[in-house]
């Protein structure tokens, strides 16, 4: 649902957009008049940068030996000699100025675009009821740094007269299966003090039953907390959602047959994290085992069909449960809403130094598929294929299927949280120009 605003924030808009495209059009006189004929080469240097930076990058990941440290030396100096070529040539005020006014054209484009922001950009919230009466946590006191025991989780959650269960024993605990004896044994509540992995086998469960389930953030990045828009900085204050919560109901994502709360990834970077070193050394490990899998001499070639659309040979794949904001291509960025419905797909194919340079395109590169689907299959010439689902690793049977299941999980959340940032909207030249001209 979309806004209609009224006549004096259509004027707002309409100037906002007018000024916004006039200091896109200063920028550019800047660089002309106080450039001048050498205003050309100062755009030429400045571009060349770029692609030149952006190529060593990708050859410093795809290669080995002297010549990944030579282009990692070229990625560093490349950006450094362009500022010293308009320094030398007494143009790097003009630069600066000219990036300044072309950075405030973009922050008055996005408030011009801000009244285009649809309304409905919160999840609805439905009241927590009844209340649960045998509530059941399963806490990870190693998970993000010792958590639990730092802000005392598990007696504030007996105090509330919920039921916890410590994963601090030396054996694996299959987390799930604890999970499903406790509903068994009468809990009618569900929730974890862990990691987003953790978090996504339990709530996997609850749906399953149809019993709420609560995030406490004591995870280490706790992204699914981020977008159910939780207090990061205080997990305690998770434990609210008992007493005076409210529910969202959320969507989940499914990966054969294993639930996903926030992503699963295939390709490089699921190859990389099923390494055993990759735990103790993150940084050695990937740089150790890219190289190979970029150039594909080793790791499966995958295929993916994403409600229709063909993804040919992508070296990474990411699907999401629901899309990422603001064209995220690495599962960093947050989700507004995880009621969609919808699989946010991003698939990237990257053959070698040209087809990088090509990614500063954005959105409209060659090598990148950027779509929502329902349901996702991925094929590959092996018979099994690493996946990492919620940043954990696992083998799955080719071919594997993802699919989206519409609010299936009941998740109560404090009443009073951070909440989600108002996502920004996309900067569309067309959309000002329409509005500036008030067509």
């Amino acid at each position: 649902m979309h806004r209609s605003p009224g006549p004096e924030a259509i004027r707002s808009q309409r100037w906002l957009a007018r000024l916004s495209l006039v200091l896109a059009a200063l920028a550019v006189v800047i660089i002309v008049v106080f450039a001048r004929l050498a205003s050309f080469g100062m755009v030429a240097v400045g571009v060349a940068g770029a692609v030149v930076t952006l190529a060593a990058a990708y050859l410093f990941l795809s290669r080995r030996g002297v010549l990944r440290w030579v282009s990692l030396a070229v990625a560093v100096l490349t950006p450094i000699a362009v500022i010293v070529v308009h320094a030398l040539a007494g143009l790097l005020w003009v630069a600066i100025l000219a990036a300044g006014v072309w950075l405030l054209a973009g922050v008055s484009a996005r408030l011009a675009l801000a009244g285009d922001r649809r309304t409905d950009w919160r999840m609805p919230e439905y009241p927590a009821q009844p209340p649960a009466a045998h509530p059941f946590f399963i806490m990870n006191p190693k998970s993000g740094g010792g958590k639990v025991g730092k802000f005392d989780l598990k007696r504030k959650a007996e105090g509330l007269g919920a039921e916890v269960f410590l994963m601090d024993g030396p054996e694996e605990v299959d987390v799930a299966a604890v999970a499903r004896d406790a509903v068994a044994r009468g809990a009618d509540l569900l929730g974890v003090a862990g990691g987003d992995g953790t978090q996504a086998l339990v709530a996997g469960v609850a749906a399953q039953h149809g019993i709420p389930f609560v995030v406490i953030t004591a995870g280490t990045r706790n992204h699914f907390a981020l977008d159910l828009g939780l207090d990061r900085t205080d997990p305690a204050a998770s434990l609210d959602a008992l007493s005076d919560g409210v529910e969202l109901r959320v969507d989940l994502g499914v990966i054969g047959g294993q639930t996903f709360v926030n992503n699963a990834s295939f390709g490089a970077y699921a190859e990389v994290v099923q390494t055993p070193a990759y735990r103790g050394d993150k940084v050695r490990t990937t740089l150790e085992l890219l190289p190979d899998l970029l150039q594909g001499h080793d790791g499966a070639r995958l295929e993916a069909r994403a409600d229709g659309t063909r993804i040919e040979a992508p070296q990474a794949l990411l699907v999401a449960n629901n899309p990422y904001g603001m064209g995220d291509m690495a599962g960093l960025g947050r989700r507004a809403r995880l009621d969609g419905g919808i699989l946010g797909v991003v698939g990237v194919t990257v053959s070698g130094a040209a087809q990088a340079v090509g990614l500063l395109r954005g959105t409209h590169a060659a090598g990148l598929s950027v779509l929502t689907a329902r349901q996702i299959e991925v094929t590959a010439d092996a018979p099994q294929i690493p996946v990492g689902i919620d940043g954990e690793a696992a083998r799955l049977p080719t071919p594997v299927q993802c699919i989206i299941r519409p609010r299936a999980l009941r998740v109560w959340v404090p009443r009073h949280r951070p909440g989600v940032p108002r996502p920004k909207p996309q900067v569309s030249w067309s959309r000002l120009r329409q509005l500036a001209f008030g067509r």
